[in-house]
């Protein structure tokens, strides 16, 4: 079970453009996104979401599990007051904010602080964020709407039989981290297939079976 993360402040507010319209819009444009589902004006329906904390609490990061035509996908944001220098190919919109202002958005995968967390959460096992908001300078915390799970470290004997870094059949994209390859899942699925440890999976309103969302193999 993954360890207790920080926590992350909810804000009650406005956002032009929403979140989903963000995702639909982007969504066809990427490369690893099926053309036979991009070509259907995608509609993005969430489904559940986590969050991970920044410990210097400058960017947001959140993940999206989301029905996007026959497809469940995976989409992890990071949310920045400024521009990310050099993740102009990970730029997903801006988004104007009622509390916080403008906010760039970024496909987490290419944010140096969301893979940071990422491989915290797969190698070392730290849950996600947990989630308050603030009325009347009274703090409430709100309910998750999905749960992780860490499998934990192999031992030895795993990782010398540990399968292909990338099990057939799942569409994923490539992180790095120190020593550790890591690979989030971009399109779920949601048949309780398992992955090689250290993996991360989750459950949510409607899915019993744990879904792998991403796993981590070893380098060198």
């Amino acid at each position: 079970m993954a360890r207790l993360g920080r926590m992350a402040i909810i804000y009650q507010a406005d956002l032009h453009p929403t979140k989903m319209e963000l995702i639909s819009g982007w969504l066809p444009t990427a490369p690893w996104f099926p053309p036979e589902e991009a070509g259907s004006g995608i509609q993005a329906e969430p489904l559940a979401a986590y969050r991970f904390d920044d410990p210097k609490g400058e960017v947001g990061m959140e993940t999206h599990i989301v029905r996007a035509g026959t497809q469940t996908v995976q989409v992890p944001l990071t949310y920045r007051p400024g521009p990310l220098q050099g993740a102009e190919a990970f730029l997903v919109g801006t988004m104007e904010h009622s509390v916080l202002g403008r906010r760039w958005v970024y496909d987490a995968c290419g944010d140096p602080v969301y893979v940071d967390a990422f491989a915290a959460a797969v190698i070392d096992g730290v849950g996600q964020a947990s989630l308050y908001t603030e009325e009347n300078g009274v703090r409430r915390e709100l309910p998750q709407t999905m749960t992780l799970e860490t499998s934990g470290m192999p031992d030895g004997e795993e990782l010398v039989e540990a399968p292909e870094r990338e099990p057939a059949g799942w569409t994923v994209t490539r992180m790095q981290k120190e020593h550790w390859e890591l690979s989030l899942v971009r399109l779920l699925d949601l048949g309780g297939r398992a992955a090689p440890p250290p993996s991360l999976v989750g459950v949510w309103d409607g899915q019993r079976e744990p879904a792998v969302l991403g796993w981590a193999f070893p380098l060198g």
